[in-house]
C-alpha cells in the first residue's frame, strides 16, 4: 500500500514538537472526533504527517512518522476511540504558518484550509510537496 501523508494538530503548550522529539515516541491519543479518529485508523505504519502546533503559532513545524498503528485509545475507558504511535523525523527548515497556506491557491482545498476544526486530518502528496517546498525542505 502506498504511503500516505496526514496532519496532526496539536496546542504547542499542552503537547508541543520539543515534547515528542524529547520523548522520542508519542502516542497521538485523546481524539474524539469522528472524522478525525477514523484519519487514525487509516494511518499505516511508515506514513507520514506534519507536525502542526495550533492556537500558539498556528503552523506546521516538523515531519513525524507513524511507529505504531492500529491502537485503542489508552485514554478511553470504553475502548471506542483509536491512536496511534508517532516518531519525530525532522524539524521543518523553515514553519509554515497558516496564513501562508491560505494565501496559497495550490492549498485552497487543503482539510487544514476547508475543515479548520479538525484535528487529524489527511493531505494529499500535490499538497505535501507544496508545503515542503515552501518549507524549504
Amino acid at each position: 500500500m502506498a504511503k500516505r501523508y496526514w496532519l496532526l494538530k496539536s496546542e504547542p503548550d499542552a503537547y508541543g514538537w520539543h515534547h515528542l522529539v524529547r520523548e522520542g515516541e508519542g502516542t497521538w491519543d485523546g481524539v474524539r472526533n469522528h472524522r478525525a479518529a477514523n484519519n487514525l485508523r487509516a494511518m499505516q505504519i511508515g506514513d507520514e504527517a506534519f507536525f502542526y502546533h495550533s492556537n500558539e503559532g498556528r503552523e506546521i513545524v516538523g515531519i513525524v512518522e507513524v511507529s505504531a498503528a492500529g491502537l485503542a485509545d489508552p485514554s478511553d475507558p470504553d475502548g471506542k476511540w483509536a491512536a496511534v504511535k508517532v516518531k519525530p523525523v525532522r524539524k521543518l527548515a523553515r514553519c509554515v504558518t497558516l496564513k501562508q497556506i491560505k494565501a496559497d491557491p495550490a492549498l485552497a482545498d487543503m482539510e487544514l484550509v476547508k475543515l479548520s476544526r479538525l484535528s487529524v486530518g489527511e493531505v494529499r502528496p500535490e499538497e505535501w510537496a507544496r508545503i515542503l517546498e515552501m518549507a524549504g525542505d
